[in-house]
């Protein structure tokens, strides 16, 4: 919270964001995060199988798991 009266006069003056517009940044914010996640977890994946530490039929068995898990 600002602690002089100038600034908490700029932050109470400000107009709230539309809903609207709200939503819009939240879509974009989206379509940037999910496919770098994406990205990230593609990537931490190869690694697993790559090191040996797991099997892609674990992964695929993994995968498996979190959508039944996720449908119930």
């Amino acid at each position: 919270m600002p602690k002089n009266k100038q600034a908490r006069r700029k932050l109470s003056q400000r107009k709230p964001a539309m809903p609207s517009s709200r939503l819009a940044e939240l879509a974009e914010a989206q379509e940037i995060l999910l496919p770098e996640l994406a990205a990230r977890i593609a990537a931490l994946e190869h690694l697993l199988v790559d090191k040996g530490i797991c099997t892609r039929d674990e992964l695929k068995q993994a995968r498996a798991f979190i959508d039944t898990r996720q449908s119930s």
